[in-house]
C-alpha cells in the first residue's frame, strides 16, 4: 500500500467538527454527525460546504449515524434526546422520528434493512421495523453494552460489553448462541470482515483481537496502540484494517492476514472514528478541529 496523498479537508474551519463519519453503499456520500447536533450529508468530490446537505431537528447530540444498506440515499441517526431520524438526503426532510425512550448511544441496520437496533446508555436495546415505522421488540441487557452489529446474513447479532465479552444473540428471537471472552476489559467495538471470516474486537486494553468466526479462536492480536480501541474498520476488500482511540494520535494500517503494520496516517489529534470506503482504499476519519478528512491510497493493486 502506497502513502496516501494529503488528505482533503471536508468540513471548513468554521463549522462545527465532525464526531464520525459513515459512507453509504455506493461511497458516492458521506455523512458524518456534528458537535451542533447536526447530521451533514457530502459529496466527497466536491468538499465545499455549498455542495454539502444538511439535516435539523435533532435537540440532543447525534451519536450515531448509518445509512440504508439497501439505500443509497437514505440514513438514519440516534441522538441523546431520545429519537431516532430516518432521513432521505435528498430532499434534507425527515421522513419518520421514532422515540426509544431513553439516551441512544448507538445504532444499527440489518443488512436487508428491516430492521434497525438501537441501543441506550441504560442497556435498553429498540427493534425499530422501518417498514411499519415503529418500535417492535424491546430488549434489556444486564451488562454495559457498547456497539451492536448484525451478521452478514442476518441471523445474528453482535454485542461488546463492558465486561470484556462479545456476546451472540440468534435474531430475531434473541438466544443466546455464544459468548466470546474477548478481552480482558471493557469492548468498545467490533466489525465483521467483509466476507464474514473473522470478527475484530476493539478494546479498553488497547488491543484489537481478530476471531475466526468458524471456530471463535484468535489467530492474532494487534497491540501497537497504546490507549483504548473506540473504533475499527476493515478495507473493502479485508486486506487491511486500521483503529482509533480518542485518547492517542495517529492512525496504524495493519495486514489482516499477517497482522504486519504497514503505514501510519499522522493526525496530530485524537481519531474519533473512520470508516474505509466501500471499493477503494480511501480512509475517512474524523476527530481534527479542522475537520473531517479522507485520505487514499494511489492503487489497490500497490
Amino acid at each position: 500500500m502506497p502513502p496516501p496523498p494529503p488528505p482533503r479537508k471536508l468540513v471548513p474551519r468554521d463549522r462545527a467538527p465532525a464526531f464520525f463519519a459513515t459512507w453509504n453503499n455506493q461511497g458516492n456520500r458521506i455523512a458524518c454527525g456534528l458537535t451542533d447536533r447536526l447530521v451533514r450529508v457530502w459529496n466527497p468530490e466536491k468538499p465545499e460546504i455549498r455542495y454539502s446537505t444538511e439535516l435539523k431537528g435533532h435537540t440532543g447530540t447525534v451519536e450515531k449515524i448509518q445509512w440504508d444498506p439497501t439505500h443509497s440515499d437514505r440514513l438514519a441517526s440516534a441522538s441523546t434526546d431520545g429519537t431516532v431520524k430516518f432521513w432521505d438526503y435528498r430532499s434534507a426532510k425527515c421522513l419518520n422520528q421514532i422515540s426509544t425512550g431513553g439516551e441512544n448511544i448507538s445504532l444499527t441496520y440489518s443488512p436487508d434493512g428491516n430492521y434497525v437496533a438501537v441501543g441506550t446508555k441504560d442497556e435498553v436495546i429498540s427493534f425499530i421495523d422501518t417498514r411499519q415505522n415503529q418500535v417492535i421488540k424491546t430488549h434489556k441487557e444486564n451488562v454495559q453494552t457498547n456497539q451492536i452489529i448484525w451478521s452478514h446474513n442476518g441471523d445474528v447479532l453482535f454485542l461488546t460489553t463492558g465486561s470484556g465479552l462479545v456476546k451472540l444473540k440468534e435474531w430475531p428471537s434473541l438466544d443466546p448462541i455464544h459468548t466470546i471472552d474477548a478481552h480482558t476489559s471493557a469492548c468498545f467495538c467490533l466489525e465483521l470482515e467483509p466476507r464474514g471470516n473473522l470478527l475484530a474486537v476493539g478494546g479498553s486494553d488497547a488491543i484489537v483481537s481478530l476471531w475466526d468466526t468458524k471456530e471463535w479462536t484468535c489467530p492474532r492480536t494487534l497491540s501497537k496502540m497504546e490507549s483504548p480501541v473506540r473504533c475499527l474498520s476493515f478495507s473493502f476488500d479485508g486486506s487491511y484494517i486500521c483503529a482509533g482511540s480518542d485518547e492517542a494520535v495517529d492512525i496504524e494500517i495493519a495486514h489482516v492476514d499477517t497482522g504486519d503494520y504497514v503505514h501510519t496516517i499522522p493526525t496530530g489529534h485524537p481519531v474519533l472514528s473512520l470508516a474505509w470506503h466501500p471499493s477503494r482504499y480511501h480512509l475517512a476519519y474524523s476527530g481534527d478541529p479542522a475537520g473531517l478528512k479522507i485520505v487514499g491510497a494511489a492503487s489497490p493493486s500497490a
